[in-house]
């Protein structure tokens, strides 16, 4: 119960990259990760390359020294890739951010960013939790796109408090 905000921050960030997985797994083909919805801006599948690009990139690339080049405008431009590429994107994710969380120390969470945005200088405290409110929100919008496109509401049990409790007795044990 008395864990760092670093601990705090890694488990729920592995506990989202697992909850992507999960999404993934719950569409029943390649072609229905692809499938567009009026109104959504975005299928499912260029989320997921967003989504694993932005953790390769920021932890693993950034923090963590990586060498993971990013390559935005494919991760919006590119199409119809299979679940099986998505799935091993998202392994890469998580990879990304374990390397960062590795070389992350409770003091580094004040310092500045090493990446700015709109030329401003945020801490890397502040940035983290702002890339957790983004993730949040990528998972909502993956969800539901998942149960329009499918019909299916099924729960990929997002968000889930029991998962993060394990992960966070699990990185004590």
């Amino acid at each position: 119960m008395n864990n760092t905000l670093l601990e705090d921050l890694k488990a729920i960030y592995l506990r989202e990259v697992a909850t992507l997985e999960r999404e993934l797994a719950l569409y029943p083909d390649d072609s229905s990760v692809w499938g567009l919805v009026p109104g959504l801006p975005n299928a499912a599948g260029t989320l997921f390359l967003h989504v694993a690009g932005s953790l390769q990139h920021f932890f693993g690339a950034t923090l963590g020294k990586s060498g993971y080049v990013r390559d935005r405008a494919a991760e919006f431009s590119r199409r119809d890739v299979p679940r099986s590429e998505l799935e091993q994107e998202l392994s890469r994710a998580r990879q990304g951010v374990m390397a960062g969380f590795a070389e992350l120390t409770e003091a580094s969470l004040e310092e500045s960013f090493p990446v700015r945005f709109a030329d401003d200088v945020f801490s890397t405290r502040l940035t983290l939790l702002q890339f957790s409110s983004h993730l949040a929100y990528h998972l909502g919008q993956i969800d539901y796109h998942r149960r329009t496109v499918t019909g299916n509401s099924a729960s990929a049990n997002a968000i889930a408090a029991t998962e993060l409790a394990d992960r966070i007795n699990h990185d004590h044990s």
